[in-house]
């Protein structure tokens, strides 16, 4: 059993004690002083939308159908367009704060000349297409795939995107024997005062320049002989960033790479060089390797067109899957998430060079819950500094002191027989996420694995920001230098975190935990009624005697956790509640179901048990 906590309220704040000599301060307010107040957003009023087991609470999934590339991302007339690849076409999502997102009708569908495959969208803020009359709209630059041949092509809304217009003179790049020829991606470069596009092709890209956006001309290549050719390169990006601390910037070309045996999978590089708007330059040698992140669920990354120039940042994001298991994933009628949005900028990292940095948006700081503070102490065996905290969507804010011959591990969305491993060794300087024990991974035989991250420690700390949702984590280490990110699925009742050193002196310097509201339903994170209850199993078989262990919580996990337990018939199975859960024991063959109620009667969730009988 547990300890039970003390609380006391203390103003805007309280304390909770642990019963183990650490003091966690709870705030009223998560948000930090420079968080970007939430949009005026509609919430769905069906109290059970997205729900379902492994639904992720604060990314962006599709609410049907299969989500793959993200597509066309523009910022237009105070609106983020988000558009993806599902099945051939353009799904689309709007949103005001990056955070919540309203689903649009498909806004680009197969037509005469075939499927709409991935591309990007821009601002024609001058009319260049004579498309608006003098006025601004929306352009969509995309691959028509039809036959096995793939073709450049555009459409334009006048409307907000909300209606589109396929241009009549399609496609404005036609394929001259090209196997793969995609994924265009668009920008306007204003000291050439001309549209610039890069395209893949097999395995390197291509740059045209339009001046307006229907007539191109081919420019040059880059790529054959550049970087990693472990398959295929797509979706590629091109973009100028600021380095850190100095008033310089560079260039950016990243691609993606398609799956296959060398790096287990799909995953991406980048290239940080010059562009002088006909030609790119890689600054590093040919044989350097960029990766783009770590984990094995982050493609197909593009970043956000006519961002306005007072905001100044780049933000991109990515597709959270791999082409190993694309659509294989145990989520019912719906497949795929993106990443959360994050901001790009690059960083002189000593030895090594200009490197691209990511961190996550600030919008996100707007979805934090109340904040859990833990003060600094020293890690020791058989103690854990989050006994106190469970959770399943969340941020985790750390940093730690790590001596040069020490090793930590932290468990995330922890259950009886369930965790996602995090862990660095300071002898080796690697970074591993490990889902060997994460939860389902029978849907594809090599998806229980570990990754890592190459990682050095900055004068002894160790940063670590974690976000984790129903089925995904996201590690940023050390301010955005190294990023894994990985899907995962647990049962919603692994939920407990901990932290330990392996080897060596560790010190935890900082904790701060947030709960994270779903952007989806209109509910408190922290609230103390309670809304559902989750189980870990959905049906139980079982013989004669045997007994089984069925978790449950109370959500939102802030609100009480003790829980009434029924057995519709007692002669076939009968419960026992326990710490976190209840033990259920086969009496007889048979089929019973087992209810879980909350205190208060006005919450029930329930699972079927058979038993059987083994002579």
């Amino acid at each position: 059993m547990r300890k039970k906590l003390g609380l006391w309220a203390v103003g805007a704040a309280a304390v909770v004690l642990l019963g183990l000599g650490v003091a966690v301060l709870v705030k009223g307010d998560g948000r930090s002083s420079d968080a970007v107040e939430s949009s005026a957003f509609t919430f769905a009023s069906d109290p059970n939308y997205y729900t379902e087991k492994f639904r992720p609470q604060y990314h962006l999934s599709p609410e049907s159908g299969n989500m793959s590339d993200p597509n066309g991302m523009v910022y237009f007339e105070g609106e983020y367009h988000q558009f993806y690849q599902n099945n051939g076409q353009w799904g689309h999502a709007v949103s005001k704060d990056l955070t919540h997102w309203e689903h649009l009708p498909v806004a680009l569908a197969r037509d005469a000349l075939g499927e709409i495959w991935s591309g990007s969208a821009v601002v024609d803020s001058k009319d260049t297409s004579g498309f608006f009359g003098g006025k601004a709209g929306l352009v969509a630059i995309f691959t028509h795939f039809k036959g096995g041949v793939q073709s450049q092509s555009i459409a334009y809304s006048a409307d907000k995107g909300r209606t589109w217009t396929k241009y009549e003179g399609n496609p404005v790049i036609p394929n001259l024997g090209l196997k793969d020829f995609r994924d265009p991606k668009v920008i306007w470069h204003a000291p050439t005062h001309s549209w610039v596009m890069v395209v893949s092709v097999d395995n390197r890209v291509r740059f045209y320049a339009s001046k307006d956006l229907k007539s191109w001309k081919m420019t040059s290549e880059f790529g054959s002989d550049q970087g990693s050719h472990a398959a295929v390169w797509e979706c590629p990006d091109l973009f100028e960033l600021p380095v850190e601390n100095s008033k310089a910037k560079k260039w950016v070309l990243a691609v993606s790479i398609g799956s296959n045996n060398t790096t287990k999978g799909s995953t991406a590089q980048y290239f940080v060089g010059t562009f002088d708007g006909l030609t790119f330059k890689n600054d590093n040698k040919p044989s350097d390797v960029l990766w783009t992140d770590y984990g094995k669920d982050f493609y197909a990354a593009v970043s956000y067109s006519d961002i306005p120039a007072k905001d100044g940042r780049r933000i991109w994001l990515g597709w959270m899957s791999n082409w190993r298991y694309p659509f294989a994933m145990p989520t019912g009628s719906w497949k795929g998430n993106m990443s959360i949005p994050r901001e790009l900028r690059l960083r002189n990292i000593p030895d090594q060079g200009l490197r691209l940095i990511q961190e996550p948006v600030k919008e996100l700081q707007t979805l934090r819950g109340k904040e859990a503070v833990l003060s600094k102490q020293e890690l020791t065996a058989g103690r854990n500094p989050f006994e106190a905290i469970k959770g399943t969507s969340y941020e985790l804010v750390t940093e730690l002191s790590v001596q040069p011959n020490a090793k930590l591990a932290f468990k995330l969305r922890k259950g009886s027989d369930q965790e996602t491993g995090v862990s660095y060794d300071a002898k080796t300087e690697q970074l591993t996420v490990d889902r060997t024990h994460s939860g389902i991974s029978s849907f594809e035989k090599g998806f229980a694995e570990k990754v890592s991250a190459p990682l050095k420690l900055k004068d002894g700390k160790l940063m670590l920001r974690f976000f984790v949702d129903e089925s995904s984590l996201e590690v940023f280490a050390n301010d955005g230098e190294a990023v894994v990110s990985s899907l995962i699925f647990p049962d919603p009742t692994s939920n407990r975190l901990e932290l330990t050193a392996l080897e060596g002196s560790v010190t935890l310097e900082s904790a701060q935990y947030y709960p994270i509201q779903t952007v989806w339903r209109n509910e408190d994170v922290n609230a103390v009624k309670p809304q559902r209850i989750v189980l870990s199993k959905s049906t139980l078989d079982m013989p004669v005697n045997g007994s089984q262990l069925v978790e449950a919580s109370v959500i939102p996990l802030s609100a009480p956790q003790l829980l009434k337990w029924q057995s519709s018939s007692d002669a076939i199975a009968t419960v026992s509640a326990v710490d976190g859960g209840v033990m259920v024991k086969g009496v007889q063959a048979g089929q019973a179901e087992i209810k879980a109620i909350s205190p208060d009667g006005g919450v029930v969730s329930s699972f079927k048990v058979f038993v059987y009988d083994t002579n």
